[in-house]
């Protein structure tokens, strides 16, 4: 039996498909550039960004990590041509919330000791303060070898209170 989310999902893309007219996009993003942003569900990247459909790759995972967004970046980049990373972090993170430890501690009670055997040495990359997150994730980008030196690399922050993004770096 199918959840509301998977019914809905069938429903809202019926009527997208109905409507659909961009087959003939081309696969790299026609604005060679990508974001990546969190995972949140109080962000639309594509509304508050002004990202049109094929302009952008848009990379997302928990707190917006550029560690956990590497393998995605490189692909972007040296397979599909993007020059640009637009980093955006946001007001209200949940990664802010908790500790490695607090994670872990979780996994543990939750899902028992094999989940956290597995999982023993995961770094969950939980942040404590947001400009330095958004500081550290652009310096490490710039540092990757993985990012070519003629990439560009900004970091902002996005509020969910107001809409609105501030750059930081």
């Amino acid at each position: 039996m199918a959840s509301s989310a998977q019914k809905n999902l069938v429903e809202k893309n019926a009527e997208y498909a109905g409507k659909f007219t961009k087959g003939h996009l081309a696969l790299p993003p026609a604005k060679h550039y990508l974001v990546l942003t969190c995972m949140d569900a109080r962000i639309d990247p594509a509304a508050a960004f002004g990202i049109d459909l094929g302009d952008a790759h848009v990379i997302r995972n928990a707190g917006g990590n550029a560690r956990d967004a590497q393998r995605s970046i490189i692909i972007s980049e040296q397979l599909l041509g993007t020059k640009e990373i637009i980093l955006i972090k946001h007001t209200g993170c949940g990664m802010l919330t908790f500790s490695n430890e607090d994670a872990h501690g979780l996994v543990k009670k939750n899902l028992g000791p094999s989940a956290s055997a597995e999982i023993a040495t995961l770094d969950f990359l939980p942040f404590s303060d947001l400009e330095t997150a958004v500081r550290e994730d652009v310096e490490y980008l710039k540092r990757s070898a993985t990012v070519p030196d003629d990439v560009t690399i900004s970091g902002w922050i996005y509020e969910v209170e107001t809409g609105k993004v501030r750059n930081v770096v």
